[in-house]
């Protein structure tokens, strides 16, 4: 993507409301200047599902990727949006995001004229801070009637997160079910399979990285370092990875990401759970256990 100076686009991410802490890993509030030329936005895979909304328009529901999407955002443009936390996309959607793997879908589709009404709700804030609160507000409705996240998914998403010791391959173990099980399961809550979402995760371990770096004033440092410090076998898997999951070499990814991300931009409400090694403090419980293997038999 072209370089774009500050007063040209601005992003900035937040936690979402307590309310939707559980559920919700970020939100954020995009915005091209009226007089910048369009900004190509490379939306790449992060394990999550996304509720996004361009004011005066109808939100849009985001299912989990598996590979880049570019998009071009006009002059004049404000994005809010929320991103759910892998595994958690059910108590708001209202379907598995298994069936929206790599779609990006009219929200009225899903939800009909209350779609609407929340995009009406957006556009009327009248400013950036109230459009992105009206859709939280939107999203906690919806909240208070849906599911309950699988436990047993958000355990396996939380021993998957960059940092942490843990083996795809011994995941099922760890949680005392079958492989086609825990499969079976990640693939509806989440949209991936483990070994797909712990690739993905792990790149994303590796842009939190490079983002902090950013955050702080810093240039994001050596390739291999940043791979071997991220969980690559070595910087040539980092590519093939970067290749796969953003569509261009990991240095021209952060060449990129310099760019865009080095005027400003506060990404802290996104990677910092990244760099931390988990999404919760909480652990999968004993009773938890004892519901997976009876679902499991």
């Amino acid at each position: 993507m072209p370089p774009a100076g500050p007063a040209a686009q601005s992003y900035v991410e937040r936690p979402p409301v307590a309310a939707l802490a559980d559920v919700v890993s970020t939100v954020w509030v995009q915005q091209i200047a009226a007089d910048a030329p369009a900004y190509p936005q490379r939306n790449l895979p992060h394990g999550g599902t996304e509720i996004v909304c361009t004011v005066g328009a109808t939100p849009q529901v985001a299912g989990p990727r598996t590979g880049p999407h570019v998009e071009l955002l006009t002059p004049g443009t404000t994005v809010v949006g929320l991103r759910l936390r892998p595994g958690a996309a059910g108590a708001l959607l209202g379907l598995p995001p298994s069936e929206l793997v790599d779609l990006a879908v009219p929200a009225d589709a899903l939800w009909g004229r209350a779609a609407a009404a929340l995009g009406e709700g957006v556009a009327a804030a009248g400013s950036a801070a109230g459009a992105l609160a009206a859709l939280q507000r939107g999203m906690l409705a919806r909240r208070v009637a849906g599911p309950e996240p699988d436990a047993l998914v958000a355990e396996a998403v939380r021993r998957l997160m960059p940092g942490r010791a843990t083996d795809v391959a011994g995941l099922p173990t760890l949680l005392a079910v079958s492989e086609r099980h825990l499969r079976r399961r990640c693939q509806a809550a989440v949209g991936l399979g483990p070994k797909a979402l712990h690739r993905t995760l792990r790149f994303q371990g590796f842009l939190a990285r490079a983002q902090e770096a950013l955050g702080a004033g810093r240039r994001p440092g050596a390739l291999a370092d940043l791979a071997v410090r991220a969980g690559y076998a070595d910087q040539a898997h980092l590519t093939r990875e970067c290749v796969r999951l953003t569509g261009v070499t990991p240095r021209a990814f952060l060449a990129e990401t310099v760019d865009a991300c080095a005027c400003g931009h506060d990404h802290a409400a996104s990677y910092g759970p990244f760099l931390a090694g988990s999404f919760t403090a909480g652990s999968f419980t004993a009773g938890s256990f004892k519901n997976a293997r009876a679902e499991a038999s």
